[in-house]
């Protein structure tokens, strides 16, 4: 039986973690070197850093943090934001990462996406799917930060990345994101059930039960949180330890 994931997820601006409510008043939450090691030697199932700025100018800074945090971790690091071409992965694989996360990069060039697992393996491209209900009770995906609706269906976005070769799809729920409310769980089954790759689980945990759900109901092969770990509300092995209990196979 596959092992279901529990990732920390660090959400970074100028090399600092800093952590949201639906992508937007953001406040510190540390170093992210330091947080990553913490989380590794918990027994994380990996680390992912997201650069949320995502801008040109500040690359150097991340390829940096990636470098830091790298060195830091012994569980797999997947790392994201404003990587626009094969020359961008290329400097991150090189840092460090594991795996690389596109977004808004493979929404404008869906192309980047077959090039990328051709270059570099299915297995080390994530593509990242943020999306947000509709009027129409779908789900549009968006780009730009979750700024910028992208006029695509999330569920058919999710068919035509695995299509194209994507290993991995990390879901965002816009609408959850840092509420503490929950994940989006309709949002994730229709995706889950859609593709044969995994799902990664974001937006809104906020407490145990928040995981259970998201890996069963869910049907998510992975379940991602930021604040609830970053302010140590909950930890790694406390998390690890219920989902157990309630007869989730994790490690």
């Amino acid at each position: 039986m596959v092992c279901k994931r529990i990732i920390p997820c660090l959400d970074t601006i100028d090399g600092r973690v800093v952590k949201g409510v639906k992508f937007e008043n953001m406040r510190q939450a540390g170093d992210p070197a330091e947080l990553a090691r913490l989380y590794s030697e918990q027994g994380a199932d990996g680390v992912v850093v997201l650069d949320i700025t995502a801008t040109v100018e500040n690359r150097d800074t991340l390829i940096q943090v990636v470098e830091r945090t790298a060195g830091a971790v012994s569980v797999p690091l997947t790392v994201g934001g404003g990587i626009r071409t094969l020359q961008d992965m290329e400097r991150l694989f090189a840092a460090g990462a594991d795996r690389l996360s596109v977004n808004s990069a493979a929404v404008a060039n869906k192309m980047l996406i077959r090039e990328a697992a051709r270059a570099f393996g299915a297995e080390r491209l994530v593509v990242a799917v943020d999306a947000r209900r509709t009027p129409t009770g779908g789900y549009e995906v968006l780009v730009r930060g979750g700024q910028v609706g992208a006029g695509l269906d999330a569920v058919a976005w999710a068919k035509e990345v695995e299509a194209l070769g994507a290993g991995e799809i990390l879901l965002t729920s816009k609408d959850a994101d840092g509420t503490k409310d929950g994940y989006d769980i309709e949002m994730t089954r229709a995706v889950a059930d859609a593709v044969a790759i995994p799902v990664v689980a974001s937006g809104g945990c906020g407490c145990l039960e928040d995981f259970y759900k998201a890996l069963t109901e869910g049907g998510a092969d992975g379940a991602l949180a930021a604040s609830l770990f970053h302010f140590g509300e909950l930890t790694i092995p406390q998390t690890r330890a219920y989902l157990k209990s309630r007869g989730v196979p994790v490690r």
